[in-house]
């Protein structure tokens, strides 16, 4: 950052500093924590989808929103005496050159595996005898996988937790023994909406337990999706986006097919619509 970046980051911080003080903007003195958290959410998945569009003025704006509300959640810590923005700064730079000793230092991690696990190792000497989140051993050290969040989205989470995993070797050898387990994964959920079937006259205590077993499977084939996703070097849930995306707009078409019909969605039946929805098919496949 040159000399004209740290101006204008500065002056970010005592517009947000004069916006939050006797005198300034009567909303921002009344936001905390809690109330700018769902801004805060929202804010970083629209960087994504103006990234996904690569539409670079929209990039640009949503990462200046997504700074503003780091500078506001960081204005609050210093009204209340925690901490402030020079500290969040100190303490990212710190960790940036502490977790990269094959840059600053004399590690000789040279490729991305090297690098990645020398980085949890770096993570877990960091962690001693500090507050691990859901940390249950006797010792206070935690369990390797305390660190993650677990308020992040499902599939983010997942393929997290088995990227994490397959660092200290817990991993398939093959893509071809995920494929197995996806697999598998599938019978079992068929073998529980089979059983759903054959239970119907059981009783509510029965549909209760199958419903139960249903969901787990259903989670344990969605868990398995997202370990072949991550085995082919794919990210679940830009995958999944991609191929929403793709209904959404093939849906639309659909729609349009219907209204040029002088139809509305609703008139047709599913034959009807089923005929309409492959040919879109068909002709976006050929695009």
């Amino acid at each position: 950052m040159d000399q004209s970046g740290a101006d204008h980051f500065g002056q970010l911080c005592e517009i947000v500093a004069k916006l939050r003080a006797p005198g300034g903007c009567p909303w921002d003195r009344e936001q905390t924590h809690d109330s700018l958290l769902p801004a805060l959410i929202e804010e970083a998945y629209e960087i994504v989808g103006a990234l996904r569009a690569k539409d670079d003025a929209n990039f640009r704006e949503e990462l200046g929103d997504l700074l503003l509300l780091i500078v506001m959640h960081a204005e609050i810590a210093r009204e209340g005496g925690r901490f402030n923005i020079d500290n969040v700064l100190a303490d990212v730079t710190e960790k940036l050159i502490r977790r990269h000793p094959h840059v600053f230092g004399k590690s000789d991690a040279r490729d991305s595996g090297a690098v990645l696990k020398q980085w949890e190792a770096i993570k877990r000497t960091e962690k001693t005898g500090k507050p691990v989140r859901n940390a249950s051993h006797s010792d206070g050290g935690g369990h390797y996988l305390d660190g993650l969040s677990a308020a992040l989205p499902g599939l983010m989470r997942a393929q997290k937790v088995q990227s994490k995993v397959a660092r200290v070797n817990f991993d398939w050898a093959e893509v071809r023994d995920v494929i197995a387990k996806v697999e598998e994964e599938l019978g079992e959920l068929k073998q529980a909406i089979a059983s759903q079937d054959r239970s119907a006259t059981g009783g509510i205590r029965v549909a209760a337990a199958t419903e139960q077993a249903i969901e787990d499977e259903i989670g344990d084939l969605l868990f398995a999706v997202v370990n072949l996703a991550r085995k082919c070097k794919l990210d679940a849930e830009s995958a999944l986006q991609a191929a929403t995306g793709k209904f959404v707009a093939r849906f639309n078409r659909l729609e349009d097919e219907l209204q040029a019909q002088g139809k509305r969605l609703g008139d047709a039946d599913l034959a009807e619509l089923d005929e309409i929805w492959n040919r879109i098919k068909k002709m976006t496949n050929a695009e």
